[in-house]
């Protein structure tokens, strides 16, 4: 029996923003991307280092964002997600009303070697403790009705339906949320 490395969960740094662009090209190759992300790889490519550099600094060190990895033993950024507060009475970056103070979790990826092995319940908890820490009363995530994996995958970690849908130019979504 072999034994995967070690995996540190922690917030990105914002001295990493090559790993940050990396491990978002990486994810934009995925199967999935095009039901997942709302971005394309080309597009992401193609933004300048400057964009890179303020993106992760930005999730490094605000409180209204924060990006959390996992890392292996050699340095390899395995994994992510990215934690937005919104605020009740704004409009969530999808366009819809904001009810209550919540950390809206986006950016989920998990390179495929590693899916299965609950690191991605270890990304959340980090995102959501942060989100916690913040002040916000619930997480949310929003899934495309044609992604089972994601949504077998966020049910296995308490997010329910909320019973919102809207469509994107990918398609239809539904929101997936859990109390904190």
């Amino acid at each position: 029996m072999t034994t995967s490395p070690p995996l540190t969960v922690r917030r990105a740094r914002a001295e990493e923003w090559r790993e940050t662009r990396a491990l978002r090209l990486a994810a934009l190759l995925d199967p999935a991307a095009p039901v997942a992300f709302l971005e394309t790889h080309e597009v992401a490519e193609a933004k300048p280092d400057v964009f890179w550099e303020h993106r992760a600094r930005t999730a490094a060190t605000s409180d209204a964002v924060a990006a959390f990895v996992a890392v292996d033993d050699a340095g390899r950024w395995v994994a992510t997600t990215t934690g937005l507060v919104e605020e009740p009475g704004a409009t969530e970056v999808l366009g819809g009303p904001v009810e209550q103070r919540q950390v809206h979790l986006v950016g989920v990826f998990v390179r495929p070697e590693f899916r299965g092995a609950g690191l991605l319940g270890r990304l959340f908890d980090g995102a959501q403790e942060w989100g916690r820490a913040q002040g916000v009363e619930r997480a949310r995530l929003c899934v495309h009705v044609d992604n089972p994996r994601a949504q077998a995958a966020y049910r296995k970690l308490g997010f329910t339906p909320s019973g919102v849908r809207f469509t994107l130019d990918q398609g239809e979504e539904l929101e997936m949320v859990r109390a904190l």
